[in-house]
């Protein structure tokens, strides 16, 4: 199975994720005064496409067994 662009898109934004949470985490544990209030913003809007597209996918999967 060949992976499509919007596949290979869904993969890039899964690490990019883990990379900035793996980062915020990394400054919080090393005790950076102040980590970017950006970098949660991030992480969360990337983990939010990927809940809807999880979920988009399920619900395409479930419509095409029942209907």
């Amino acid at each position: 199975m060949k992976a499509g662009t919007f596949d290979l898109m869904r993969g890039w934004a899964a690490l990019t994720g883990l990379v900035l949470a793996l980062w915020y985490f990394g400054q919080v544990w090393e005790g950076v005064a102040a980590p970017s209030p950006t970098l949660p913003m991030l992480v969360a809007a990337i983990g939010g496409f990927e809940l809807f597209l999880f979920a988009q996918d399920m619900w395409l999967k479930r419509s095409r067994r029942h209907g």
